[in-house]
């Protein structure tokens, strides 16, 4: 695992339903992320924020919101994580809401192709996030990052990387999904999307999902985790804007992102939906750093390595 880290914040709710997770970052920071990785001997570069329109508020538009400001930002994180990858250190992506994660991901995709590595993507969301327009309630493209980069959207998000489709539907593991539309949940089962549903976490447990989830990667493989806060129970984490109820309990996440790190892949990460608007006195930022930490490799004992 890299040890040089790149803090790279997206201040926007641009694909979102509630307003908030604009603030996201600085609640990171806030909430001591960088002084907790140093701790851990990680060298940090915080790169600041990125920039972007702000939010008109407006609404769908032929079944997306916002679609214009959504590429601009999307662009906009595709070539700070695409440059901190290519000079090899790790992209942590402070967001803002899940759509930014067509970029941060289409990016990663991109450098797997220029260095000739395989990909492997951890979706951690109460939500599959495989929306279209023809599917969505609401237009929020916030719902349809992962369809997107399957080549399911408008031209301008599902090229982003320069190749559509950018990840193939088999290199992503979703974890911790409770909350599907009717015809996305139709459309997820036509893709064969890999996913670990919370009645699967409820019946097999955290470690034989995430055993599964990190399975056949090898040293040629480079993982990506995509961790939207509200994969967390709104019990523990109530600074999201979609709360969905039943979701990991802390020990859970907490054994989810050791497992991630004792696999040594770790190679980009996105954290994404932090709302502090929603949160009770940064409750929320804390946890997720607490949780960023561990895939950092904190842990209660010094761990050996088992054969």
């Amino acid at each position: 695992m890299a040890t040089s880290v790149s803090l790279i914040g997206a201040p926007t709710d641009i694909g979102a339903g509630a307003r908030g997770a604009s603030m996201g970052p600085e609640a990171l920071r806030v909430a001591g992320l960088q002084a907790a990785l140093e701790a851990h001997g990680v060298d940090v570069q915080d790169r600041g924020n990125l920039q972007g329109p702000s939010n008109p508020w407006l609404a769908p538009v032929a079944g997306y919101r916002h679609l214009d400001e959504v590429v601009a930002w999307n662009a906009a994180v595709h070539d700070a994580v695409h440059a901190e990858l290519k000079v090899g250190r790790l992209p942590i992506l402070l967001g803002g809401d899940h759509c930014l994660g067509i970029g941060s991901i289409s990016a990663v995709a991109r450098h797997c192709r220029e260095q000739g590595r395989k990909l492997r993507v951890l979706w951690l969301d109460a939500h599959a996030d495989f929306n279209t327009s023809a599917l969505t309630p609401s237009g929020n493209i916030h719902g349809m990052p992962v369809a997107c980069l399957c080549g399911h959207g408008p031209l301008a998000l599902i090229s982003m990387g320069g190749q559509v489709p950018a990840i193939q539907p088999r290199w992503v593991r979703q974890i911790g999904i409770r909350s599907v539309d009717a015809g996305e949940k139709r459309f997820v089962h036509e893709q064969g999307l890999e996913v670990f549903d919370m009645r699967y976490i409820d019946e097999m447990g955290m470690r034989h999902t995430m055993e599964l989830a990190l399975a056949t990667m090898d040293a040629h493989t480079h993982l990506h985790v995509s961790f939207d806060v509200d994969f967390l129970d709104p019990e523990i984490a109530p600074g999201v804007g979609t709360t969905v109820p039943g979701g990991p309990t802390y020990r859970e996440a907490q054994l989810c992102m050791e497992m991630i790190a004792d696999s040594g892949r770790l190679g980009s990460l996105d954290v994404m939906e932090l709302n502090p608007a929603l949160d009770v006195r940064n409750k929320t930022g804390l946890l997720a750093v607490d949780l960023i930490e561990s895939l950092f490799g904190k842990s209660t004992l010094m761990r050996v390595e088992r054969r």
